[in-house]
């Protein structure tokens, strides 16, 4: 009997770990939700290895790692913040690389509202949702946009500001904004617009949104987090995903 109940102590404890060796933890910029959630899951039935994804804005998850969160992978969306995280010493060196590069849209839920110049903007409207550009990427495009069209003290009262991209696409989803300075991966699905009207702004209106990628120093020696920075990069089926929701690759 005592040989018993050592052997199950013994196998209580080792258990734990056992039920969690094969996940780890990934943070995700918010506009690329969609597509992470559908790598993740070709991953996990491809190799049996499970990524928890946690979504939400690169200058929170910044924060975050810096303040010891648990995060094995960074998913970004710019280049500069995974860069900064590679100076300071938080990620495993020589894994940054960059998996998407991204567009900023104008959206509106309302078929027909949206025009393809984007006059609308400038035209007769209530609000507008932007991300907040100090912490989303997205954001900071978007009031680059309103720079170039003199727009920024216009729509000073106009504004409602999301705390990320999801959050800014929820608020023009759900119509509390009329339109929404967006993601196109947000409402791009094989490489069409999924529903309401769009206006995909020019490049030469905002700075390239190059997102990075980067293995933070929770996942350094975890062959899974290597194994799924990979999959994002080099597998076949990962590019597909990414480029029908509207992202160019490097």
């Amino acid at each position: 009997m005592k040989k018993l109940f050592a052997a199950l102590t013994a196998a209580m404890l080792v258990l734990p770990g056992a039920l969690f060796a094969d996940e780890f933890q990934v943070a995700v910029a918010a506009n690329f939700t969609n597509p992470a959630k559908d790598i993740a899951a070709e991953f996990e039935k491809e190799t049996g290895h499970k990524a928890l994804l946690s979504f939400g804005s690169t200058g929170n998850f910044y924060s975050q790692i810096k303040n010891g969160a648990p995060f094995a992978l960074l998913l970004a969306a710019d280049a500069k913040t995974p860069a900064r995280l590679d100076e300071e010493g938080e990620t495993k060196p020589g894994s940054r690389f960059t998996y998407a590069q991204g567009a900023l849209a104008l959206w509106s839920a309302t078929e027909g509202l949206v025009d393809d110049k984007g006059e609308v903007l400038k035209g007769d409207f209530n609000f507008l949702s932007v991300a907040d550009p100090k912490l989303a990427p997205y954001g900071a495009a978007a009031y680059e946009l309103l720079e170039a069209w003199s727009l920024v003290k216009p729509l000073e009262g106009k504004i409602v500001t999301g705390n990320n991209i999801g959050q800014a696409f929820q608020f023009a989803e759900s119509g509390q904004a009329e339109l929404g300075l967006i993601a196109w991966s947000q409402v791009c699905r094989e490489g069409k617009l999924s529903h309401g009207s769009v206006w995909l702004v020019p490049a030469a209106l905002y700075s390239p949104i190059m997102q990075d990628a980067v293995i933070l120093k929770a996942g350094d020696g975890d062959a899974n987090v290597q194994a799924f920075a990979d999959y994002v990069k080099n597998s076949p089926k990962a590019r597909d995903i990414i480029k029908a929701y509207g992202y160019t690759l490097p």
